[in-house]
């Protein structure tokens, strides 16, 4: 047996004892269930996602398919297109992903990234066979230091290990705390993250020329997503999409 058959026999081995003794359970209640990372069954029929008909620009959900009109364009992007190419979330923002997002991103349930990549993957796989790179959303360095992590850092890690494309975690900087625009309007939003985001100089080499598929948790009105691309389009990438573990469906639409 080779050293990396070996170390797999190990890896695999282990990873049964430790189901063994603890069992994996859905990810949103306390079901069990085969593998980690999943749903049970009734949770996969009621997870919310996010399937045609959905906004060819933004990805907002749409409740009928002739809501968009021939543009299929949702209400904010027909009155303001974004500066991104397509942008794709997996799951509708709702209170059963709530439980999942929030877990993944302010309860140290990292591991939740390798459940919600492959979701992501699924909506976005266009946009994925079309990416030279991917980057992630950053955090400013203090929530960094806070939280011990950028959660949207790992979901384009593990997007990078299934897609084979490679992650460029660190292309963009924010160069400065911001509030949370949860409250915020999408003027004020647009606002606040003004000059909130920069390139860094060590990787403009790794932008330039290429296609950036661009990756964050949620999306809501899209400010933080557009401002991070109009500074990538200007560090050089030929064009950017965006892919998000989960969308904000906008009121309008339902």
């Amino acid at each position: 047996m080779t050293g990396a058959a070996f170390r797999s026999f190990v890896a695999t081995a282990a990873r049964g004892v430790f189901d063994l003794l603890l069992p994996p359970h859905c990810l949103t209640c306390d079901a069990p269930v085969d593998a980690p990372g999943r749903f049970c069954p009734d949770c996969f029929r009621q997870a919310g996602f996010i399937t045609e008909p959905c906004c060819a620009s933004c990805g907002a959900p749409f409740s009928h398919a002739g809501q968009g009109g021939r543009e299929r364009l949702c209400p904010g992007c027909r009155a303001q297109m974004p500066p991104w190419g397509r942008a794709r979330g997996a799951l509708r923002y709702d209170a059963q992903s709530r439980r999942v997002v929030l877990a993944f991103k302010h309860g140290d349930r990292t591991e939740y990234a390798a459940a919600l990549a492959p979701l992501m993957a699924r909506a976005g796989a266009a946009l994925l066979r079309a990416a030279g790179v991917i980057v992630p959303v950053p955090l400013h360095r203090s929530r960094l230091i806070a939280r011990r992590y950028n959660q949207a850092a790992l979901l384009a890690h593990a997007l990078a290990r299934l897609s084979g494309k490679p992650a460029v975690p660190d292309a963009l900087r924010r160069t400065r705390p911001t509030l949370p625009l949860g409250e915020l309007s999408a003027a004020a939003r647009t606002e606040t993250l003004r000059d909130a985001f920069a390139m860094r100089a060590s990787r403009l080499g790794r932008i330039a020329g290429q296609h950036v598929l661009l990756v964050d948790d949620v999306m809501t009105s899209g400010a933080t997503c557009a401002a991070c691309t109009r500074v990538l389009l200007a560090a050089g990438a030929a064009g950017v999409d965006v892919l998000v573990a989960a969308r904000v469906p906008d009121p309008r639409l339902q």
